[in-house]
Protein backbone atom coordinates (compact mmCIF):
# COMPACT_ATOMS: atom_id res chain seq x y z
CA UNK A 1 0.00 0.00 0.00
CA UNK A 2 2.72 2.49 0.81
CA UNK A 3 4.59 1.75 -2.26
CA UNK A 4 1.35 2.26 -4.45
CA UNK A 5 1.10 5.65 -2.37
CA UNK A 6 4.92 6.60 -3.17
CA UNK A 7 4.37 5.87 -6.94
CA UNK A 8 1.47 8.17 -7.55
CA UNK A 9 2.84 11.14 -5.49
CA UNK A 10 6.14 10.58 -7.59
CA UNK A 11 3.75 10.40 -10.86
CA UNK A 12 2.35 13.13 -9.44
CA UNK A 13 5.60 15.28 -8.76
CA UNK A 14 6.65 14.03 -12.54
CA UNK A 15 3.32 15.33 -14.02
CA UNK A 16 3.97 18.90 -12.36
CA UNK A 17 7.73 19.10 -13.29
CA UNK A 18 6.37 17.87 -17.26
CA UNK A 19 3.66 20.92 -17.37
CA UNK A 20 6.32 23.67 -16.16
CA UNK A 21 8.71 22.35 -18.90
CA UNK A 22 5.31 23.05 -21.32
CA UNK A 23 4.73 25.99 -20.03
CA UNK A 24 8.63 27.34 -20.36
CA UNK A 25 8.44 26.37 -23.57
CA UNK A 26 6.70 29.15 -25.26
CA UNK A 27 7.95 32.05 -22.89
CA UNK A 28 5.72 34.70 -25.06
CA UNK A 29 2.75 33.28 -24.19
CA UNK A 30 3.98 32.63 -20.50
CA UNK A 31 4.46 36.56 -20.24
CA UNK A 32 1.24 37.22 -21.79
CA UNK A 33 -0.45 35.11 -18.95
CA UNK A 34 1.74 37.11 -16.45
CA UNK A 35 0.83 40.24 -17.57
CA UNK A 36 -2.55 39.24 -17.40
CA UNK A 37 -2.34 37.89 -13.31
CA UNK A 38 -0.69 41.03 -12.57
CA UNK A 39 1.77 39.57 -10.69
CA UNK A 40 4.58 42.43 -10.94
CA UNK A 41 2.19 44.53 -8.65
CA UNK A 42 2.83 42.05 -6.05
CA UNK A 43 6.25 41.35 -6.83
CA UNK A 44 5.54 37.99 -7.41
CA UNK A 45 8.13 36.42 -9.98
CA UNK A 46 7.49 34.76 -13.30
CA UNK A 47 9.14 31.28 -11.82
CA UNK A 48 7.14 31.55 -8.84
CA UNK A 49 3.76 31.98 -10.86
CA UNK A 50 4.37 29.28 -13.37
CA UNK A 51 5.28 26.98 -10.55
CA UNK A 52 1.88 28.12 -9.40
CA UNK A 53 0.41 27.23 -12.60
CA UNK A 54 2.10 23.95 -13.06
CA UNK A 55 0.45 22.83 -9.27
CA UNK A 56 -2.87 24.13 -10.67
CA UNK A 57 -2.59 22.13 -13.88
CA UNK A 58 -1.30 19.06 -11.96
CA UNK A 59 -4.74 19.67 -9.97
CA UNK A 60 -6.50 19.40 -13.21
CA UNK A 61 -5.28 16.84 -15.12
CA UNK A 62 -4.82 14.67 -12.05
CA UNK A 63 -1.08 12.58 -13.26
CA UNK A 64 -1.81 12.70 -16.74
CA UNK A 65 0.51 14.88 -18.68
CA UNK A 66 -1.52 17.18 -20.86
CA UNK A 67 -1.12 17.84 -24.59
CA UNK A 68 0.57 21.77 -25.49
CA UNK A 69 -2.68 22.36 -26.71
CA UNK A 70 -4.83 21.15 -23.39
CA UNK A 71 -2.45 22.68 -21.33
CA UNK A 72 -2.62 26.20 -23.44
CA UNK A 73 -6.23 26.30 -23.68
CA UNK A 74 -6.72 24.99 -19.76
CA UNK A 75 -4.41 28.39 -18.75
CA UNK A 76 -5.80 30.02 -21.14
CA UNK A 77 -9.01 29.86 -19.54
CA UNK A 78 -8.45 30.75 -15.89
CA UNK A 79 -9.23 33.40 -14.13
CA UNK A 80 -5.31 34.62 -13.72
CA UNK A 81 -5.46 37.91 -12.03
CA UNK A 82 -7.23 36.45 -9.38
CA UNK A 83 -5.06 33.61 -9.13
CA UNK A 84 -1.83 36.30 -9.19
CA UNK A 85 -3.44 37.66 -6.56
CA UNK A 86 -3.77 34.35 -4.14
CA UNK A 87 -0.65 33.11 -5.03
CA UNK A 88 1.25 36.65 -3.59
CA UNK A 89 -1.48 35.95 -0.57
CA UNK A 90 0.03 32.50 0.33
CA UNK A 91 3.51 34.11 0.00
CA UNK A 92 2.83 36.54 2.46
CA UNK A 93 3.04 39.85 0.08
CA UNK A 94 1.40 42.37 2.67
CA UNK A 95 0.23 44.59 -0.05
CA UNK A 96 -1.54 41.46 -1.53
CA UNK A 97 -3.25 40.85 1.77
CA UNK A 98 -4.51 44.73 2.27
CA UNK A 99 -6.46 44.29 -1.15
CA UNK A 100 -7.62 41.34 -0.47
CA UNK A 101 -8.87 42.12 2.38
CA UNK A 102 -10.22 45.75 1.15
CA UNK A 103 -12.28 43.87 -1.34
CA UNK A 104 -13.53 40.55 0.45
CA UNK A 105 -14.13 41.60 4.13
CA UNK A 106 -17.07 42.75 3.42
CA UNK A 107 -18.50 40.34 0.38
CA UNK A 108 -17.96 37.70 2.33
CA UNK A 109 -19.85 39.32 5.60
CA UNK A 110 -23.27 40.05 3.10
CA UNK A 111 -22.65 36.31 1.79
CA UNK A 112 -22.89 35.77 5.46
CA UNK A 113 -25.75 38.03 6.31
CA UNK A 114 -27.37 36.08 3.51
CA UNK A 115 -27.09 32.63 5.18
CA UNK A 116 -27.74 33.11 8.41
CA UNK A 117 -30.62 35.79 7.00
CA UNK A 118 -29.07 38.64 8.86
CA UNK A 119 -27.72 42.17 8.33
CA UNK A 120 -24.49 41.95 7.01
CA UNK A 121 -23.71 44.78 9.68
CA UNK A 122 -25.04 41.69 12.23
CA UNK A 123 -22.33 40.45 14.89
CA UNK A 124 -23.67 37.01 13.47
CA UNK A 125 -22.49 37.44 10.23
CA UNK A 126 -19.41 39.41 10.55
CA UNK A 127 -18.62 36.48 12.77
CA UNK A 128 -19.25 34.20 10.38
CA UNK A 129 -17.39 35.85 7.57
CA UNK A 130 -14.33 36.94 9.89
CA UNK A 131 -13.41 33.65 11.35
CA UNK A 132 -12.82 32.39 7.45
CA UNK A 133 -9.85 34.73 7.45
CA UNK A 134 -8.19 32.59 9.98
CA UNK A 135 -7.90 29.82 7.69
CA UNK A 136 -6.91 31.92 4.86
CA UNK A 137 -4.37 34.10 6.88
CA UNK A 138 -2.79 29.98 7.74
CA UNK A 139 -3.73 30.81 11.29
CA UNK A 140 -5.96 28.22 12.18
CA UNK A 141 -5.63 25.46 14.89
CA UNK A 142 -4.27 22.82 11.71
CA UNK A 143 -1.21 25.58 10.72
CA UNK A 144 -1.31 23.65 7.35
CA UNK A 145 -0.57 27.00 5.75
CA UNK A 146 -3.10 29.64 3.80
CA UNK A 147 -6.68 28.10 2.52
CA UNK A 148 -6.13 30.49 -0.62
CA UNK A 149 -3.71 27.19 -1.74
CA UNK A 150 -6.59 25.39 -2.48
CA UNK A 151 -8.03 28.00 -5.25
CA UNK A 152 -6.80 26.80 -8.72
CA UNK A 153 -8.15 29.68 -10.64
CA UNK A 154 -10.63 27.56 -12.49
CA UNK A 155 -13.60 29.69 -11.37
CA UNK A 156 -13.57 33.75 -10.00
CA UNK A 157 -12.40 34.20 -6.38
CA UNK A 158 -15.89 35.54 -5.49
CA UNK A 159 -16.98 32.31 -6.40
CA UNK A 160 -14.96 30.27 -4.52
CA UNK A 161 -14.97 32.18 -1.43
CA UNK A 162 -18.80 32.00 -0.91
CA UNK A 163 -18.42 28.18 -1.86
CA UNK A 164 -15.90 28.12 0.95
CA UNK A 165 -17.85 29.78 3.36
CA UNK A 166 -21.23 28.14 2.66
CA UNK A 167 -19.25 24.85 3.59
CA UNK A 168 -17.96 26.67 6.71
CA UNK A 169 -21.84 27.48 8.05
CA UNK A 170 -22.43 23.64 6.79
CA UNK A 171 -19.15 22.40 9.09
CA UNK A 172 -21.41 24.98 11.95
CA UNK A 173 -25.34 23.12 11.61
CA UNK A 174 -23.46 19.49 11.60
CA UNK A 175 -21.49 20.49 14.84
CA UNK A 176 -24.60 22.34 16.31
CA UNK A 177 -26.32 18.53 15.72
CA UNK A 178 -23.78 16.82 17.01
CA UNK A 179 -23.18 18.67 20.53
CA UNK A 180 -26.67 19.69 21.14
CA UNK A 181 -29.45 17.86 22.16
CA UNK A 182 -32.39 19.45 20.86
CA UNK A 183 -35.76 18.79 22.54
CA UNK A 184 -39.12 19.90 20.31
CA UNK A 185 -42.18 21.29 21.92
CA UNK A 186 -43.00 17.40 22.85
CA UNK A 187 -40.24 17.50 24.64
CA UNK A 188 -38.50 15.08 22.91
CA UNK A 189 -35.15 14.97 22.03
CA UNK A 190 -34.32 15.50 18.65
CA UNK A 191 -30.09 13.83 19.02
CA UNK A 192 -32.31 10.74 18.90
CA UNK A 193 -34.45 11.43 15.45
CA UNK A 194 -33.24 10.25 12.51
CA UNK A 195 -30.26 12.63 11.02
CA UNK A 196 -32.78 13.46 7.74
CA UNK A 197 -35.35 14.48 9.87
CA UNK A 198 -32.30 17.07 12.12
CA UNK A 199 -31.21 18.15 9.21
CA UNK A 200 -34.86 19.18 8.40
CA UNK A 201 -35.19 21.36 11.67
CA UNK A 202 -31.94 23.38 11.36
CA UNK A 203 -32.01 23.89 7.29
CA UNK A 204 -32.22 27.45 6.03
CA UNK A 205 -36.14 27.84 5.99
CA UNK A 206 -35.55 29.62 2.39
CA UNK A 207 -33.67 26.97 0.87
CA UNK A 208 -37.04 25.35 -1.02
CA UNK A 209 -37.65 28.52 -2.43
CA UNK A 210 -33.78 29.53 -3.60
CA UNK A 211 -33.78 25.54 -4.97
CA UNK A 212 -37.05 26.71 -7.25
CA UNK A 213 -35.94 30.29 -8.20
CA UNK A 214 -32.72 28.21 -9.28
CA UNK A 215 -34.26 25.78 -11.35
CA UNK A 216 -36.80 27.84 -13.06
CA UNK A 217 -33.69 30.38 -13.98
CA UNK A 218 -31.68 27.13 -15.36
CA UNK A 219 -34.37 25.52 -17.46
CA UNK A 220 -35.34 29.09 -18.57
CA UNK A 221 -31.61 29.36 -19.51
CA UNK A 222 -31.30 25.60 -21.41
CA UNK A 223 -34.50 26.81 -23.22
CA UNK A 224 -32.68 29.38 -24.67
CA UNK A 225 -29.68 27.12 -25.95
CA UNK A 226 -29.15 26.35 -28.99
CA UNK A 227 -30.68 22.43 -29.17
CA UNK A 228 -26.79 21.26 -30.22
CA UNK A 229 -25.96 22.66 -26.89
CA UNK A 230 -28.44 21.09 -24.95
CA UNK A 231 -27.91 17.89 -26.56
CA UNK A 232 -24.16 18.12 -25.37
CA UNK A 233 -24.85 18.97 -21.80
CA UNK A 234 -27.35 15.95 -21.88
CA UNK A 235 -24.43 14.19 -22.63
CA UNK A 236 -21.85 15.08 -20.71
CA UNK A 237 -24.47 14.82 -17.37
CA UNK A 238 -27.30 12.87 -17.85
CA UNK A 239 -25.57 10.37 -19.52
CA UNK A 240 -22.25 10.62 -18.02
CA UNK A 241 -20.70 10.20 -21.12
CA UNK A 242 -16.93 11.04 -21.67
CA UNK A 243 -15.53 13.26 -23.40
CA UNK A 244 -13.77 10.90 -25.91
CA UNK A 245 -17.04 9.05 -26.54
CA UNK A 246 -18.86 12.38 -27.28
CA UNK A 247 -16.24 13.41 -29.79
CA UNK A 248 -16.40 10.11 -31.44
CA UNK A 249 -20.18 10.75 -31.59
CA UNK A 250 -19.66 13.90 -33.14
CA UNK A 251 -16.48 13.18 -35.36
CA UNK A 252 -14.96 15.84 -33.33
CA UNK A 253 -11.54 16.01 -31.05
CA UNK A 254 -11.80 15.86 -27.57
CA UNK A 255 -10.22 18.89 -26.80
CA UNK A 256 -12.47 20.44 -29.22
CA UNK A 257 -15.60 19.42 -27.34
CA UNK A 258 -13.96 20.12 -23.74
CA UNK A 259 -13.93 23.23 -24.82
CA UNK A 260 -16.75 23.32 -26.21
CA UNK A 261 -18.83 22.40 -23.44
CA UNK A 262 -16.49 24.74 -21.12
CA UNK A 263 -17.81 27.41 -23.21
CA UNK A 264 -21.78 26.28 -22.89
CA UNK A 265 -21.48 25.69 -18.97
CA UNK A 266 -20.14 29.80 -18.95
CA UNK A 267 -23.02 30.46 -21.04
CA UNK A 268 -25.39 29.20 -18.66
CA UNK A 269 -24.12 30.10 -15.53
CA UNK A 270 -24.08 33.77 -16.66
CA UNK A 271 -27.84 33.52 -18.28
CA UNK A 272 -28.74 31.76 -14.69
CA UNK A 273 -27.01 34.37 -12.82
CA UNK A 274 -28.49 37.16 -15.30
CA UNK A 275 -32.32 35.71 -14.78
CA UNK A 276 -31.80 35.59 -10.89
CA UNK A 277 -30.30 39.12 -10.77
CA UNK A 278 -33.40 40.47 -12.97
CA UNK A 279 -35.94 38.88 -10.72
CA UNK A 280 -38.90 37.55 -12.46
CA UNK A 281 -39.21 40.34 -15.25
CA UNK A 282 -36.27 38.18 -16.42
CA UNK A 283 -38.48 35.23 -16.90
CA UNK A 284 -41.27 36.59 -18.34
CA UNK A 285 -41.69 40.44 -18.73
CA UNK A 286 -43.92 40.57 -16.11
CA UNK A 287 -42.41 43.07 -13.70
CA UNK A 288 -43.29 40.35 -10.80
CA UNK A 289 -40.67 39.72 -8.09
CA UNK A 290 -37.65 41.94 -7.59
CA UNK A 291 -34.02 40.41 -8.09
CA UNK A 292 -31.63 38.35 -5.61
CA UNK A 293 -28.72 40.27 -4.53
CA UNK A 294 -25.23 38.61 -5.57
CA UNK A 295 -25.32 36.50 -2.00
CA UNK A 296 -28.52 35.38 -2.38
CA UNK A 297 -27.12 34.07 -6.32
CA UNK A 298 -24.83 32.72 -4.55
CA UNK A 299 -26.68 30.70 -2.45
CA UNK A 300 -29.15 29.40 -4.99
CA UNK A 301 -25.72 27.59 -6.92
CA UNK A 302 -24.54 26.71 -3.62
CA UNK A 303 -27.82 25.03 -2.89
CA UNK A 304 -28.49 23.85 -6.02
CA UNK A 305 -24.74 21.82 -6.38
CA UNK A 306 -25.93 19.78 -2.67
CA UNK A 307 -26.96 16.26 -3.13
CA UNK A 308 -27.69 16.88 -6.70
CA UNK A 309 -31.16 18.11 -5.81
CA UNK A 310 -31.34 18.90 -9.56
CA UNK A 311 -33.19 16.45 -12.25
CA UNK A 312 -30.74 16.68 -14.73
CA UNK A 313 -32.12 14.20 -16.64
CA UNK A 314 -35.61 15.65 -16.83
CA UNK A 315 -34.05 19.71 -17.20
CA UNK A 316 -31.81 17.91 -20.10
CA UNK A 317 -34.33 16.07 -21.94
CA UNK A 318 -34.33 14.21 -24.62
CA UNK A 319 -36.38 16.59 -27.28
CA UNK A 320 -33.13 18.32 -27.74
CA UNK A 321 -31.87 16.04 -29.58
CA UNK A 322 -34.86 15.08 -30.98
CA UNK A 323 -35.71 18.73 -32.34
CA UNK A 324 -32.21 18.56 -33.78
CA UNK A 325 -33.40 15.58 -35.68
CA UNK A 326 -36.77 16.92 -36.61
CA UNK A 327 -34.73 20.11 -38.40
CA UNK A 328 -32.92 17.93 -40.40
CA UNK A 329 -29.37 18.69 -38.52
CA UNK A 330 -26.88 16.26 -37.56
CA UNK A 331 -25.86 17.18 -33.68
CA UNK A 332 -21.90 17.17 -35.47
CA UNK A 333 -22.61 19.12 -38.39
CA UNK A 334 -20.72 22.91 -37.53
CA UNK A 335 -22.25 25.35 -36.65
CA UNK A 336 -23.70 27.74 -40.04
CA UNK A 337 -23.47 24.68 -42.00
CA UNK A 338 -26.36 23.12 -44.74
Amino acid sequence: MDMRAKKSSADYASTRTEIGKILRGDPAKLEQWCVLAGIERWGVSSERFTEELARCGDTKFRGKQPTVEELKTYVGGLRLDDLGLACACVDGVAAAWEHFVGIYRGYLRECAGAMLKRNASAPEAQELADSLFAELYGLSAEKHGSLLRYFHGRSSLKTWLRAVLAQRHVDRIRAGRKFEELEDEDGRDNAKLPAAARVLQVADPHRAKYLLKFTNALQTALDNLDPRDVALLRMYYAEQKKLAEIGRGLGEHESSVSRHLEMVRQEVRRAVEGILRGGSEALNGDGGSGGMSEAEIALCFEYGAEDAPIDLDKLLSPSAAREVERKGKKISEPRGGT
